[in-house]
This record gives C-alpha cells, structure tokens and sequence, in this order.
C-alpha cells in the first residue's frame, strides 16, 4: 500500500442517480459527483425498465466530471467498490451483450405460464402451508415471465444477473457479482451464502439454470481489476482492484454499524426499511429470508415498507405545487420546504392514522393490501395528511422493530437512520418519538457509498476486519432523544389504533380487490 493512495472510491447505482464519491481512512466524503437519471421507462403499465448501457454511460459520466472537478486526487485512489440498486435484473448474451432492457425492482409484471411442479413438490409445499408462498414467487420471478413473454430472448439469454454484476463486468471484463448483492427471485441459498444446491426446489419453480448465473464473491473480496476499457470511458485508473461490497441496502446498513442485533437500522429512502445485523442467520419472518450483510458470513434481518418515501414522492406530486413553485424559486429542493408542514401540525395529526401500505405484499402485508388513511375531520388540512404520511411510515418500522426484537430474542436500544427522510431534523424527532429509543443520524448521508467505502478499505488492508473499519470510518451524527410529552401520545395510537387497523381492514381490501380486480393477483 503506497503511502499516497489513501482514498477510497465508491461508485453507488442508485434508483434516482448515479454517484462517484471519494472517502478517506477516517469515512469522510473528500470528494463527489452526481448524475440524475430517469430511473425507469414503462412502455406498458406495471413495467419498469432501463437500459442497461444507459447506467454504464451515466456511471462513467459521474467518474469523468469527478476527475475533472478534482484531478489531484485521482492518483491518491487505492481501491474501488460498487454498490447498487438490488432485485434489479439483465439478461446478456455470449457476448455479454444486454438482449434487453434491465428490469428494474419496480417492475410488478407476473405471469401464470411458470415451471410446473412435480405433484409430490407440490405435496410438500401444500403439506407447511406455503402454496401462496410458491405462487409468489414463481409469478413474480423476472425469469419466469421473460421466459413465458419473451421465449425467443430467454432462449439467447446465456447470462441471466443482476445489473450489480453487468456494471462489474464493464469496469473489470470479468462477469462476477457480490454475495450481498443477491435479493430477488432467483435460485440463492441465503443461509450458507451461495447459489442453491442442486436439490433445492427453486431450480425446479424457476426458468433459470445454474450455469446462466454468475460466480459469486464475498464482501471485501477482489471482483477483478480494472480495466484498459474501462479506465478510457471512466477515467478509474487501469489496473485498481474493485472490491466487492453488495446491494446499496445492505451497504447502508453496514455504514450505520449494523452489525449487531441490538442496534436497529433504518433506511428512510424510496423503500423503507429496518434491519439488524447478525452473525447467526435470523430469518426476519418464517419463510422469508434474512439477506447477506456487505460483510462476509453476516446477515441483514429486514422488514421492508415497500413505498416509503415513495410516498412522499406522491404528496409532492398531489398536493404540494406551491411548494415546488417555492423551491424552484429559491433553488432548494421541495421536501426541505416540507418542515413547515409539520410544524403546522400536532403530533398525532388530530388522530389522523395512515398504513403506508402502497404496494401489496406476500406475508404481512398480505396480497390483498392497500393503503388507507382514517380519522378524517374538518380541521384536517394537507400539513396533517403530511404529518400523517410520515408518522405512518414511523409506524409501520415500528411494528418491523417489535418483529425483529421477537426473532432475533434481543431488544433494539438504539436506531441509527440513513436515507433522504433522515436530512430532516423535524422527520428524526417523529421517529425518535414514535419509536421511544434514542434515534441517530450517522455523519454523512452517503451511507450506502460509505458502506462501499468500507468494503474497498477492508479488503486493501487497511482494516484488519469490517468491525475495525466501521469504528474508523462510522461516526456518529446528532442525536435526537424521545420527548416524554409526545411519546405517551404516539404509543397509544400505535397500541390502539395503528396496531388493529390491518386486522380490521384486511377483509374489506379482500372485498374490494374481488370487487375491482386491483390488483390483479
């Protein structure tokens, strides 16, 4: 290791955009830059899609402007990773060439033309209940519809993988993907951290076969070097080692020193969720798995609210047009305007409670779900739907916390928040109320890059381990304590209220999706 190269580059494959950013031994950002992108086109409804070449062009686009911002720091680079959007999936040919667009995780496509079963698999999974559960994933599997939808493309398809490892093979001309990359339908054993064995049911449920999918690398482990090709349209120097690190998730969690089940990890981004680390494989749910940690041989627990800030997304579009016209005058963006609309509201909302459950689920929330705001009065206006919006989220991590304390048999102390939401100190107080335990942000929002940055350090020694690396590179941000006056408030409507409305309303959203027909499955 030269004395000189004291930098770390991570390249992080967001939904929104693409970012370049170079962090030092003590996980500060010394240097960045973004690109925004469309994260998606939909030729039909439920579709969501994105060229392939289009991330790379984007991605080397951020590396180009990073080095050309900041050209003094490029020799100071020692190591790269990459960490990128998960259940994101692209089908090349011999040439690793992209047949089609990717498919994006919000893509809801499914198909009822899948794999059929042999009668007695089919015995075994009615005999512990899970026929929904193979249902779910065999219809929503990217493998299954492409190859029912898609025959002639599937039949050309000779590497079936995630957009993680397509982005890999353009920066090192070796196809390979991390272990903690792998959340989606595909045939992964999450228990001992590999592709399935042979034996296992998933190769008969999918269209997928072993040898259309990548090797697959640990944490911190080399996914190649960089290339002659790459370092031209990049502008990454030829020759750097690129570590692996995992999904941005998985990296997020890393970077707020999730490594422990005691501490809850909260990503307040386009997909909400709460995580704890684990050394032993905890399952979050029975039959849901709990996914690799960007670190090797550990494990995320997570419960996911699928639309998180997604939602807000939505408020912005709906109800917000003054405060876009604001922000765009004053060149900020509309969602720090949207503190105002909190301090324009009482915690509580005035008793308006909303279950954030935008997109059905599998277990909990079942496939009957949808969303639903109740408590409406005449003194409620667009700040208390607001407020409502983000303590509803608050909720439903809530309820994801008590399940992860109740599996992992150990109770979380302490969350520790990444993601957009967490920009707001308004939105962190909520959080810290809603939930009774003191509420952190770590010291940079570039979370899933820090965890990338982790990984790259680690794995060009100059960490001993990923434990040694977080103590150095992680630091803790402002604290936000629960205040007892609103506490009291926030845990009775969650007890007696949040907590029985799925319950309750579980049998009308079945009436209304046998009604109506949404959604469809």
């Amino acid at each position: 290791m030269a004395s000189s190269q004291d930098l770390f580059l991570a390249l992080d494959q967001g939904t929104q955009s693409v970012r370049a950013m170079l962090f030092d031994l003590n996980g500060q950002v010394v240097a960045k830059s973004q690109q925004h992108i469309t994260p998606y086109f939909s030729k039909h409804p439920n579709w969501a899609e994105q060229n392939g070449d289009y991330f790379w062009h984007h991605l080397s686009l951020a590396c180009l402007k990073l080095w050309e911002q900041y050209p003094q720091l490029r020799a100071r680079v020692a190591a790269v990773a990459l960490t990128c959007q998960r259940a994101s999936m692209i089908c090349l040919d011999e040439e690793m060439k992209p047949l089609r667009p990717a498919t994006i995780w919000l893509d809801s496509r499914r198909t009822d033309n899948y794999p059929h079963l042999p009668w007695w698999l089919r015995a075994g999974v009615r005999a512990v209940g899970q026929q929904h559960m193979m249902y779910q994933l065999q219809s929503k599997a990217e493998c299954n519809w492409l190859a029912a939808d898609f025959p002639d493309i599937w039949a050309r398809t000779r590497h079936f993988v995630q957009v993680s490892a397509y982005l890999s093979y353009k920066l090192t001309d070796q196809l390979r993907d991390a272990v903690p990359s792998q959340v989606g339908y595909v045939p992964f054993d999450h228990a001992h951290q590999r592709w399935a064995d042979d034996s296992d049911i998933k190769w008969k449920a999918l269209a997928v076969k072993r040898d259309q999918l990548p090797p697959l690398v640990q944490a911190s482990e080399p996914l190649g070097v960089i290339s002659r090709r790459a370092a031209h349209e990049t502008g990454i120097p030829e020759g750097l080692t690129l570590y692996a690190a995992g999904a941005d998730k998985a990296c997020e969690v890393l970077a707020c020193g999730g490594i422990s089940p005691d501490v809850g990890c909260i990503s307040y981004g386009t997909t909400a969720t709460i995580n704890t680390g684990n050394s032993r494989y905890v399952p979050p749910m029975p039959f849901l798995p709990a996914y690799p940690a960007a670190m090797p041989h550990a494990f995320n627990s997570e419960i996911i609210v699928q639309r998180g800030y997604w939602m807000v997304n939505w408020f912005k579009r709906e109800f917000a047009a003054k405060e876009v016209q604001q922000a765009e005058e004053r060149g900020v963006a509309p969602e720090i305007l949207f503190d105002d609309l909190l301090d324009e509201s009482p915690p509580g909302a005035m008793g308006l409670v909303l279950q954030p459950f935008w997109n059905p689920g599998v277990k909990f929330p079942g496939p009957e779900a949808k969303g639903a705001v109740i408590g409406f009065g005449d003194v409620h206006t667009r700040a208390h739907l607001y407020r409502a919006i983000i303590e509803g989220l608050a909720y439903a991590l809530r309820h994801g916390k008590e399940q992860l304390e109740h599996r992992n048999r150990v109770s979380i102390h302490s969350l520790r928040v990444a993601g957009g939401g967490s920009q707001s100190d308004r939105i962190m107080q909520i959080t810290a109320n809603v939930f009774g335990v003191r509420t952190e942000r770590i010291h940079t929002y570039e979370a899933s890059g820090l965890g990338a940055a982790i990984n790259a350090a680690v794995g060009a020694g100059y960490f001993k381990d990923h434990a040694d690396a977080v103590k150095a590179m992680s630091h803790q941000g402002q604290v936000f304590q629960p205040q007892a006056e609103h506490t009291q408030t926030y845990d009775r409507l969650y007890r007696e209220v949040y907590n029985r409305m799925y319950d309750r309303l579980s049998p009308l959203y079945r009436s209304i999706r046998h009604i109506t027909h949404y959604p469809k499955y």
